[in-house]
């Protein structure tokens, strides 16, 4: 394992130069050898932590969707819609085309929202008035007709943007997110504009579901979405709320050049904008000890389990957790202001954390097979391991 010991307030070029330290030799420390609690980092936002609303104002569940969905936004994609219609129907598309309005595209998108919360097993089957089953709420908004008009024309960026962006395709200049750029970004800068995060954040990846066929859809097994736009999302651990996020497209177009999992966290994470002595949780896919060291010279406090395959990570097997260890064990490397930690779960779990002691008298139960017999156990937990399931729980 091989660390940089820097100070945070130096800057990158001095950084550089930091002598490293290499700790491929030390052992592993046991939960009964005292571990010195990391450097505290003092939590200064930005902004006050919060909604950025002012408290006098009344605000109704339309007006607070309309602070992601503007009217201008709206307006905007009223025209780009018109516009994609027009060039359906001189295509010789057999339907009647009557221009869509502002209000008419929100009344469209709350049916939307509408058929997400009351599922039916066709579009068709909302406005179906011959059933017991049948919902009279569609037919008051719109008509069926008008919705699959809506439905087949409903278009975010102008057609003819479309047409000079794809002529780029294959070259440097071609925009694979071109099409959703500009309600994305309305919506992107809503999400940091209108709330200020608390303390503690989690990085992770979602998927939006989406079954169009684009270079861009990604299928995920482990995910209860399976196909859809593969999204880095920074939120709030406190509520879920969504921070900032970004669409992955296939390939690495982050600028700092240190591969995707470090650059999807360091492009999420802007001190100008948050502040600085913030905690950030994250899975295996982005914990490395460049990238905790790295956010820690950047004021952040960082937290993720790991692979142990992962460069950099120690190797050292001396004093280790084995197969046999009892569960509960708990074994743990410090350098500087990172902590590297095992703990003997029904697996072993390995976590890394600048934020943390390794053990601070957490427990947890569990169940364990004791002569035949399932028992309750009372198992001592490393405290990295801790926060992060109780902070990457609530996103």
């Amino acid at each position: 394992m091989e660390i940089m010991h820097c100070d945070g307030d130096q800057t990158p070029s001095k950084r550089k130069k930091c002598v490293s330290k290499k700790i491929k030799t030390l052992s592993w420390k046991a939960e009964t050898e005292v571990d010195k609690v990391p450097q505290t980092l003092r939590f200064l936002p930005a902004r006050e932590p919060g909604p950025q609303l002012a408290t006098a104002d009344v605000h109704s569940p339309l007006s607070l969707f309309k602070l992601f969905f503007t009217e201008s936004a709206v307006s905007n994609l009223v025209h780009n819609t018109n516009a994609q219609a027009a060039k359906s129907v001189a295509k010789g598309r057999k339907y009647k085309w009557t221009d869509v309005s502002v209000d008419e595209l929100y009344s469209y998108m709350g049916l939307i929202f509408y058929m997400a919360a009351v599922k039916m097993s066709s579009i068709a089957d909302y406005w179906r008035q011959d059933s017991i089953f049948s919902v009279p709420f569609p037919a008051m908004v719109m008509s069926r007709d008008r919705y699959r008009t809506i439905s087949w024309n409903v278009h975010l960026s102008h057609p003819d943007g479309d047409k000079e962006n794809d002529k780029k395709r294959g070259k440097a200049g071609y925009d694979h997110l071109f099409r959703i750029k500009p309600l994305m970004d309305t919506i992107r800068l809503a999400c940091k504009s209108f709330y200020h995060p608390r303390k503690t954040l989690v990085v992770n990846e979602r998927l939006v579901a989406c079954r169009a066929n684009t270079e861009v859809t990604r299928y995920s097994k482990t995910k209860m979405t399976k196909l859809g736009f593969k999204f880095f999302v920074l939120s709030d651990s406190s509520n879920g709320y969504t921070v900032d996020f970004s669409v992955f497209t296939g390939k690495n177009n982050f600028p700092a050049g240190h591969g995707l999992s470090y650059d999807a966290v360091m492009s999420l994470l802007d001190r100008k904008v948050l502040g600085s002595g913030y905690h950030v949780y994250m899975d295996d896919f982005y914990t490395s000890p460049k990238l905790l060291t790295d956010l820690f010279a950047m004021k952040f406090g960082a937290c993720g389990i790991y692979r142990d395959h992962r460069k950099d990570f120690p190797k050292t097997t001396a004093n280790s957790l084995t197969k046999n260890s009892t569960m509960g064990s708990i074994r743990w490397i410090r350098d500087g202001p990172l902590l590297c930690v095992k703990w003997m779960d029904t697996q072993e779990v390995s976590a890394c954390s600048t934020i943390h002691a390794a053990f601070t008298g957490d427990r947890v139960k569990r169940k364990a097979k004791v002569q035949d017999t399932w028992k309750t156990k009372i198992l001592l937990c490393p405290a990295p391991v801790s926060a992060y399931n109780q902070h990457m729980g609530g996103c």
